[in-house]
C-alpha cells in the first residue's frame, strides 16, 4: 500500500487517536532551547517532555535548534514542525506516534544571534543539548580547546556558531535564572559543562552570573540510523508519510539530577527519574550496559558475528554475559535503591537481542581505546582491590586486545575506527605475534592502562592465558565452553 497524505496539521484529525501528538505545535510557548535536532533528542526528551506538559501542563514548548545541516530543519517547516516516532521490535509489531511539542526551529549556522537571543529571553528556562561530545570543545583534561576562530566567537569578534560560544554570549545579557541541562552520554556531564562554560566566560572576560545551574543527567534508549524501509513502516504504521521519523527501541530511562532555579515540566510524571545523585545510575549504565554492549562487539567481531543480535546467539554468549555481570560487575556496584544490577543486566541483553535495531559489532566496537577506561577498567580495578580476579572482564579485555589486531578468527580484517589507531599499529607491529607479545605491547599504552593495571603481574598472566585460548580455538569456541 502507497501513503500519499503528508504529515502536517491538515492530517492530524485523520489520524488514530494514538496516533496524535499529545501537545500541537503552537500549542504551548517555548519554555526550553533545544540545541541538536538528532534523532536521538526527537525519540527521548522531546517524548519526555509533550508527555509531561499533557499530564501537567505549562509552557515548556520546545525551540530546537539545528546546529548545522539544514536538512531536518527544513523538512520539519515542511510539517508545521511534526514529525513521528517508530517504536520497532516491541512485542506488538510496529507503533507509530506524531510528536508536536516543537514550539519553534532555529539554524545555529545561519542564524546564531536569533539563536542567542532566543536563549537570553526570560521566557526560556531551560537549555538542553544533545550535540556529541565533540561540540563542547573540551579535551581530555576537560579544559577548554582555544583557538583563533573560538576566542573570536567568545570574545563578539566573530558569530557565535559553537556551542560554548551560543550559552556565553546568552548569559553575558540574560538577567533571569538559566538550567543548561547536557544530554548527551558525558560521564559527570553536569559539573563538566559547568567547567566548559566558566573558562569561555573568562575568555570573554566574565564570570559566571548567579542563578544558572547545570544539573547531571543520564540519558538511555537506543535510536537506530533511519533507513528507507523504516520510511515506509512508518507511513504504513502513522497512515500519512513522514519525510523525518526517527526509529527507536520501546525501552527509555531518564535520570535527572532535580536543580531549576527557573522551573521544569514534570519530567517525573513521564516517567523520568529525578534525584539528588546521577552518579550510581551512570555507573550502573557503564559498567551493566554499555561494558556488556563492548563485550559482544569484540568477541561476536572475532567470532565473524556483523551484529550485535547475532553475537547473541552464538552458544554459551548469554552464560557468558551472565557470569561477567554477576561475578564480576555486581560486586563493583551499589545500585540505586529498588534496581538490581543482575536485573539490569537482564533488560540490556533483551535489549540487544532486538534485531531491529540494526546494531553493527564493529560499531559498537569503535573507539574502544576511548570507552575501555570507563566501560571495563574501572571494573578490573576494583575486583583487583578487593584481591579478586575478574576471570570475565579479563577475557572481554583480551578480546579487545585480539580484536586490535585487526583479524577476525577466520582471517578477514577487522576495522580498527579508534582515535589510537596509529598508536596501538605500531606498538603491535613491534611487538612478538604471541599471546604474551600482544598482551605486553598493549598494556604499555599509558593512553589507555593506568599504571596500577598496567604493572599487575596477577592480571597481566590472566590475559595471556585468555588471549592464548582465544587464539587456538577461536572467540566462538572459547565462549561456548566456558558459557555453557
Amino acid at each position: 500500500m502507497t501513503v500519499t497524505t503528508r504529515l502536517g496539521l491538515a492530517a492530524l484529525n485523520g489520524l488514530a487517536p494514538d496516533r496524535r501528538p499529545a501537545v500541537r505545535p503552537g500549542d504551548v510557548r517555548s519554555g526550553i532551547v533545544h540545541l541538536g535536532l538528532g534523532a536521538f533528542h526527537r525519540a527521548h526528551q522531546a517524548i519526555y517532555t509533550e508527555t509531561a506538559v499533557a499530564v501537567a501542563g505549562g509552557d515548556w514548548g520546545i525551540l530546537g535548534v539545528a546546529p548545522r545541516s539544514r536538512d531536518v530543519l527544513d523538512k520539519l517547516r515542511a510539517q508545521h514542525r511534526l514529525y513521528s516516532v517508530l517504536t520497532v521490535g516491541g512485542d506488538g509489531g510496529d507503533h507509530a506516534r506524531t510528536v508536536g511539542i516543537l514550539s519553534g526551529l532555529g539554524h545555529a549556522a545561519g542564524d546564531p544571534y536569533g539563536v542567542v537571543a532566543a536563549i537570553a529571553d526570560p521566557g526560556i528556562r531551560i537549555v538542553t543539548m544533545t550535540v556529541t561530545e565533540k561540540a563542547y570543545r573540551l579535551g581530555p583534561d576537560g579544559r577548554l580547546l582555544l583557538d583563533d576562530d573560538l576566542r573570536a566567537q567568545l570574545t563578539g569578534a566573530a558569530p557565535p556558531t559553537s556551542v560554548p560560544a551560543l550559552l556565553v554570549r546568552a548569559l553575558l545579557t540574560r538577567q533571569a535564572p538559566l538550567t543548561v541541562l547536557c544530554c548527551d552520554n558525558l560521564q559527570n556531564n553536569g559539573p563538566r559543562i559547568r567547567g566548559m562554560v566558566e573558562q569561555a566566560l573568562e575568555v570573554a572576560g566574565a564570570s559566571m552570573p548567579g542563578g544558572v545551574e547545570f544539573p547531571a543527567s543520564m540519558v538511555d534508549r537506543i535510536v537506530p540510523a533511519t533507513s528507507a524501509d523504516h520510511l515506509r513502516r512508518a507511513a504504513l504504521a502513522l497512515g500519512v508519510a513522514d519525510s523525518v521519523p526517527v526509529v527507536a527501541e520501546p525501552f527509555h530511562q531518564w535520570v535527572i539530577e532535580d536543580r531549576f532555579p527557573g522551573g521544569r515540566p514534570d519530567w517525573a510524571a513521564a516517567g523520568a527519574i529525578m534525584t539528588t545523585d546521577v552518579a550510581p545510575w551512570e555507573l550502573l549504565k557503564l559498567r551493566a550496559l554499555n561494558s556488556v554492549h563492548s563485550a559482544c562487539a569484540y568477541l561476536g567481531a572475532l567470532a565473524g558475528r556483523e551484529m550485535i543480535a547475532e553475537a547473541l546467539e552464538l552458544p554459551g554468549m548469554g552464560g557468558l554475559l551472565r557470569r561477567f555481570l554477576v561475578e564480576d560487575i555486581a560486586p563493583t556496584i551499589d545500585p540505586p535503591a529498588g534496581v538490581t544490577v543482575q536485573g539490569y543486566g537482564e533488560t540490556a541483553l533483551e535489549r540487544f537481542a532486538n534485531q531491529e535495531l540494526g546494531h553493527r559489532t564493529h560499531q559498537v566496537a569503535m573507539d574502544g581505546s576511548q570507552k575501555l577506561p570507563h566501560r571495563l577498567l574501572g571494573t578490573i580495578a576494583d575486583r583487583r582491590r578487593e584481591g579478586a580476579m575478574p576471570v570475565w572482564a579479563a577475557l572481554v579485555l583480551a578480546g579487545w586486545m585480539r580484536f586490535a589486531r585487526g583479524y577476525a578468527d577466520d582471517g578477514s580484517v577487522l576495522p580498527l575506527d579508534d582515535p589510537l589507531a596509529g598508536r596501538i599499529r605500531e606498538v603491535l607491529a613491534g611487538a612478538p605475534d604471541t599471546p604474551q607479545g600482544l598482551v605486553d605491547a598493549l598494556l604499555g599504552l599509558s593512553e589507555v592502562f593506568p599504571a596500577g593495571i598496567a604493572a599487575d603481574a596477577g592480571l597481566r598472566t590472566e590475559l595471556i592465558r585468555w588471549s592464548g585460548e582465544l587464539a587456538r580455538h577461536g572467540a566462538a569456541a572459547t565462549i561456548a565452553a566456558v558459557g555453557r
